[in-house]
């Protein structure tokens, strides 16, 4: 029996359309530089926020009516949400899927137990895979919920909680590869610190990067080729998590030899946490060779907390699709909608307002970020306020030609530097604005 027998599958209608069930800008065979938006794009559906949602905050329980649920965690519960989730991802038209593997089936009292329940599943998941042509993007361990993760996972005190993390994930990546899941995705959940008085950082940090050396080790053994990625965030739960931001993760990957397997899965939400625009940590991931793949959604810079919203800003979304295409687009990521409906919106329909309204808004970016870089004018803008450093002095600087002694001579000669330039911040943004508008 269909879990959302009114709605059929989602379908471009353009943008003068007024259904809320249809599409405006996202036209999945449309090209874009060559490319059709699909591949572009490579949408994925979160699991956990779109099948295990259920509204609760820390003020009140759940408030999501979901007639499919049966109200327990039970193994017939898992495997008839997975039909509906695959029902939910047919209709909507999204390529990929998203899960951790706690959110596809329940624990069982032992890991053994545990491992069974998840095969079981797996097994409806990959039937529907092959029904419906519905691919894996990324897997995951949930490393963070449980209580034997109050200290950490691999950055934990309790070796014992280290060895079950590390059998929790060898049964996320035999998972994965099974299901033919194009990466997988490390985040910190709980790798972190509340007070140095009781931390040992530098043994924490060596022992997550142990950690993550036996994942590359066994990604090897079992044959699993796809690409794993370090997903940044700032705080929430620990005080400090020590994969604070992109530049933190680089330079964790950096210093303990990991850098040759792992890129990046950027948050939006994350970064605004960190004090960061996603732009920012965008842009510093692709230049230092670690873009990989992006968590889509926005927060409320109101409001001090991951708040995972669908985003809905052009603005936005042309700034990430501008900063992907630069470096060559996804290859196998792609934008996950790692955001859920808010506590208010409670009934089963909004789950696909909420991903048409990010879909078609990142649609709207790309073609605004192609746009802007078929015509090249901000290209040229940027080429123009660095043009000190095209030829005479500047080239010389980035040829190595010079150092303190001979620039000091130069100085001396010169009396005085050339004039600024102004910035003209305005322009820029009211040339981006002409594409937008």
């Amino acid at each position: 029996m269909p879990a959302f027998p009114e709605i059929s599958k989602i379908r471009y209608e353009g943008p003068q359309s007024k259904n809320p069930l249809a599409f405006r800008h996202y036209n999945p065979e449309e090209l874009v530089e060559g490319k059709s938006m699909k591949d572009h794009l490579r949408f994925s559906v979160a699991y956990w926020h779109t099948m295990r949602g259920t509204g609760s905050d820390p003020f009140g329980p759940g408030t999501m009516i979901r007639p499919w649920e049966k109200g327990d965690d039970s193994l017939e519960n898992a495997i008839q949400r997975v039909h509906v989730a695959f029902e939910f991802i047919e209709k909507l038209g999204a390529p990929f899927f998203c899960f951790h593997d706690r959110d596809v089936a329940p624990e069982g009292k032992t890991l053994a137990e545990t491992n069974k329940n998840l095969d079981a599943v797996v097994k409806v998941i990959k039937e529907e895979m092959q029904r419906t042509g519905v691919k894996l993007l990324w897997g995951t361990a949930n490393l963070f919920s449980n209580p034997r993760y109050v200290h950490g996972a691999a950055t934990s005190c309790n070796a014992d909680a280290f060895a079950y993390a590390a059998a929790q994930v060898k049964k996320a990546l035999e998972v994965t590869k099974e299901l033919d899941g194009a990466g997988y995705v490390f985040w910190g959940g709980r790798e972190g610190y509340q007070t140095l008085w009781n931390t040992d950082m530098k043994r924490e940090l060596d022992h997550l990067a142990r950690f993550m050396h036996m994942a590359v080790d066994y990604a090897k053994q079992i044959g699993f080729t796809g690409q794993f990625y370090f997903e940044p965030k700032p705080k929430e739960p620990t005080k400090h998590q020590y994969d604070f931001d992109a530049a933190a993760c680089i330079n964790f990957l950096r210093a303990y030899g990991l850098a040759d397997h792992v890129k990046l899965n950027i948050e939006t939400n994350h970064a605004t946490l960190a004090g960061h625009a996603v732009e920012h940590e965008l842009e510093y991931a692709g230049q230092q060779g670690f873009l990989g793949s992006v968590d889509a959604n926005t927060g409320d810079l109101l409001l001090g907390w991951d708040t995972d919203q669908f985003p809905t800003d052009v603005y936005l979304t042309t700034k990430i699709m501008l900063i992907f295409l630069k470096y060559g687009g996804f290859t196998t990521g792609g934008v996950n909608f790692d955001a859920k409906v808010r506590r208010e919106s409670f009934e089963p329909v909004d789950l696909f307002y909420a991903h048409i309204g990010g879909m078609d808004t990142f649609a709207k970016g790309l073609k605004i970020a192609a746009a802007i870089r078929a015509d090249g004018e901000l290209d040229r803008m940027v080429k123009d306020r660095y043009a000190s450093w095209d030829s005479g002095l500047g080239a010389e600087i980035e040829a190595g030609k010079h150092d303190f002694a001979s620039l000091e001579r130069y100085m001396l000669a010169k009396g005085e530097a050339a004039p600024n330039a102004s910035g003209r911040q305005e322009l820029f943004e009211n040339v981006v604005n002409r594409y937008i508008f």
